[in-house]
């Protein structure tokens, strides 16, 4: 597996969660928070959101950046992302030739 597909697939096992999703939500909507700020703005608690952000920051889709008062805040990293999103457009353009290929073949039936 090359590193790009390895980067894939941890997006693509993070974002497998509907609780890490909706971190990375809350993170893009209203910019950098705390596991504590995350904890007040959604239904999970800040156990649970200090175990989801170290798995997006594993996935590299967030980054722990120290704060005040030795709070440690997180913000998006679109990047690994991007090599998802990649990943998911060559996938496509493979499909897309045997599809269309399937498509004419059926018309002609």
């Amino acid at each position: 597996m090359d590193d790009r597909e390895a980067v894939a697939q941890e997006v693509f096992a993070a974002l497998a969660d509907p609780n890490r999703r909706a971190i990375l939500a809350t993170l893009a909507a209203q910019g950098p928070a705390t596991a504590t700020d995350l904890a007040a703005r959604l239904p999970i608690t800040r156990q649970g959101i200090a175990k989801h952000l170290g798995l997006l920051a594993d996935a590299g889709l967030v980054v722990a950046e120290p704060g005040e008062r030795r709070r440690v805040r997180y913000r998006l990293d679109s990047a690994p992302m991007k090599v998802a999103q990649q990943f998911l457009a060559a996938l496509a353009r493979d499909w897309d030739g045997p599809l269309a290929a399937l498509r004419n073949r059926l018309d002609e039936s």
